[in-house]
């Protein structure tokens, strides 16, 4: 065989396989962002679901400790983020323990502020039973997730990418819970506001 028909021959075959090559990777830049975009999704579907029941485990909780009582109410925060200790929330960056917000509301669902509050339980339990509408007199209890930079309205928390390639900037739901309080730590037989 004539060696410039052998050159011919050779020279298309490399060339295909750089052009195999460079579609493949577009191929697969695709893929990857598709399946990674699937990915994002259902655990983004997952966090909408677990807030709810952050939200759920922490207010089923807080019915039973007093504002005042900061070391019970940490540890129920981080309780309701599946976590014995101070830190984020599984597959659900940012969300941490401080995310999870508790207000006192009273009868008309108007949050108390904490300069308003009793300064215990057995006090709380006065109050009620003197004035039921109080302004003062502590009956739900309502959890938020909400995001800890803003203290005075509760704004909802952007969720962050997990997986890489997509990052879907989606506003998570402040999955409000609100239960009527039970005891807030009071115990009978206890002297209002022991020192």
């Amino acid at each position: 065989m004539d060696r410039s028909l052998q050159r011919h021959v050779v020279r298309p075959l490399t060339s295909q396989g750089g052009t195999a090559a460079v579609e493949f990777a577009i191929v697969a830049l695709f893929f990857f962002m598709l399946v990674f975009g699937i990915l994002e999704l259902a655990r983004i579907m997952y966090v909408f679901n677990t807030l709810q029941e952050v939200t759920r485990r922490a207010a089923a909780a807080a019915v039973n400790v007093y504002p005042t009582d900061t070391a019970a109410l940490a540890s129920l925060k981080q309780d309701a983020v599946f976590r014995s200790s101070p830190g984020e929330l599984p597959l659900a960056p940012p969300i941490t323990d401080s995310y999870v917000r508790i207000e006192y509301l009273a009868y008309d669902l108007s949050v108390i502020p904490t300069s308003s509050l009793p300064s215990c339980a057995a006090t709380n339990q006065q109050t009620c039973m003197a004035n039921p509408r109080s302004g003062s007199c502590i009956h739900f209890v309502q959890v938020q997730v909400c995001d800890p930079g803003d203290t005075s309205t509760c704004v909802a928390a952007q969720s962050q990418a997990v997986f890489p390639l997509v990052n879907l900037p989606i506003l998570l739901p402040k999955a409000p819970t609100i239960s009527p309080v039970e005891t807030l730590g009071y115990k009978q037989g206890v002297p209002p506001c022991p020192p």
